[in-house]
């Protein structure tokens, strides 16, 4: 039986989490329905669109995307301390960009004046969507409903378009996010939907890449896309907020790994093997099988035994769920 979404995302474990959409119908999410020859291929930059849009609204930022055929996946980063630094009127404003929000609020942004008991009243509801803009699944929720509305509009139909729950595994040390942008990043090569990462459309690893080549400074964070969130370096005691690798060698690592994967080379390591993996402490032949198979040997949670024991502490598990697997890939 799934367990509830408050037992898998815990900001105490950790701010980074993978989540994956996948479509219920056997109608496309994007690109071409083989059987009726029908094209859904704009839905690709409707979502992706959609994605950066919201990320721009609520205290989260995105680290890697990649839209699919009928599923997308992408890496989130709640930035609590955002959220909390916002006044009422940030909140309120952010709120209203998404739904109506209330009579009082509407008042507030008016400039009316309220009194004791309305204002008691709006600042329930001002910490109440404060936690709703730094909720992944309320971000799930928006971006999901509004794909299914127009294609449910396009197809001229009604029902389900997403599965029941999206998919989210947290990532609780910097290997295991490596591990997973990566295999965000590479799933279009995987799907021989591209040669190349800098030609993968709808992918945060293209944007990273167009960028980077047209900046003389592409490991600064703000010679980096804004609509992502930038690579701050390698930790040290004055980090910066941002991912803690470098963009140069975090695009080095995708590169290498999507030549291999590319040339169909499981069984061979090449003999450059990017100096990251050393530092993260991961294996050639293990990075290989994470890039192509992140989601099926984790039960929801994936970093090192150290992190996953401390994660359950925190989500009070009575049981250590992919123990084995971290222990093998993340050791």
């Amino acid at each position: 039986m799934p367990k509830p979404r408050y037992t898998q995302v815990s900001l105490e474990a950790t701010p980074y989490y993978h989540c994956i959409s996948r479509c219920v119908r056997r109608a496309f999410l994007c690109g071409t329905d083989d059987v009726t020859g029908q094209n859904y291929e704009h839905r690709r930059q409707l979502i992706e669109d959609k994605l950066l849009e919201l990320a721009g609204i609520f205290a989260l930022d995105v680290c890697a995307y990649a839209i699919m055929s009928n599923h997308y996946h992408v890496v989130l980063h709640v930035d609590k301390p955002m959220a909390e630094a916002w006044n009422m009127k940030e909140i309120i404003t952010r709120w209203h960009q998404l739904f109506s929000g209330n009579i009082l609020s509407q008042h507030y942004l008016r400039g009316d004046i309220l009194g004791k008991t309305e204002l008691k009243k709006l600042h329930e509801n001002v910490a109440l969507w404060r936690e709703h803009l730094m909720d992944i699944s309320w971000f799930m929720r928006v971006l999901n409903e509004s794909i299914a509305r127009q294609a449910n509009t396009e197809d001229d139909c009604t029902g389900r378009f997403w599965e029941g729950r999206f998919k989210s595994q947290a990532l609780l040390d910097e290997a295991a996010l490596a591990a997973c942008m990566a295999y965000v990043d590479l799933n279009p090569i995987r799907a021989n939907m591209a040669k190349t990462p800098e030609t993968s459309d709808h992918t945060s690893i293209k944007e990273r890449i167009q960028k980077a080549q047209t900046t003389y400074s592409p490991n600064h964070p703000q010679q980096q896309p804004s609509s992502l969130l930038s690579f701050a370096g390698y930790p040290r005691e004055v980090m910066p907020k941002g991912l803690p690798f470098r963009l140069s060698d975090y695009l080095e690592l995708v590169d290498w790994t999507g030549r291999i994967l590319r040339d169909d080379k499981h069984g061979s390591i090449d003999s450059h093997t990017p100096s990251i993996l050393e530092r993260l402490n991961i294996e050639s032949k293990h990075w290989l099988y994470l890039t192509q198979h992140f989601e099926s040997p984790f039960k929801g949670m994936v970093g090192s035994v150290y992190e996953l024991k401390r994660a359950c502490q925190v989500f009070k598990y009575t049981r250590t769920p992919g123990l084995r697997s971290c222990e093998k890939f993340f050791t």
